[in-house]
């Protein structure tokens, strides 16, 4: 488990600084399965989670929605027959910031636990 799940989001500006190329590297190795992705010109992690039925993703789907709602950062979140797509980042700033890198590990926890 990564250890990025312990950690809070911080409230976000809108002048708060992206990730760097660095940090993005470095948070990226404790979430693996995670893509770096670029959408509308902004960074974004993306993982498609595999359910053996729509109800299963569904379940998913409703608990990601809660860890948003929790921590006030929300994903794009894509719910098909047997698949749930999660697209992390940060609206505000445009980008990726480490509360990303926090959500995306817990997102893998969930689908773990």
């Amino acid at each position: 488990m990564s250890s990025l799940t312990t950690q809070s989001c911080e409230a976000c500006r809108a002048d708060a600084p992206k990730a760097t190329d660095e940090e993005k590297q470095s948070l990226q190795r404790e979430v693996p399965e995670w893509q770096l992705i670029e959408l509308d010109g902004e960074e974004q992690l993306k993982r498609v989670f595999k359910f053996s039925n729509f109800a299963k993703a569904l379940a998913f789907t409703n608990t990601i929605g809660e860890l948003a709602e929790a921590e006030g950062h929300h994903p794009a979140i894509l719910l098909e027959w047997g698949k749930v797509t999660v697209r992390w980042w940060t609206h505000k700033i445009g980008g990726l910031h480490r509360n990303d890198f926090i959500m995306a590990a817990r997102t893998d926890a969930a689908y773990e636990g």
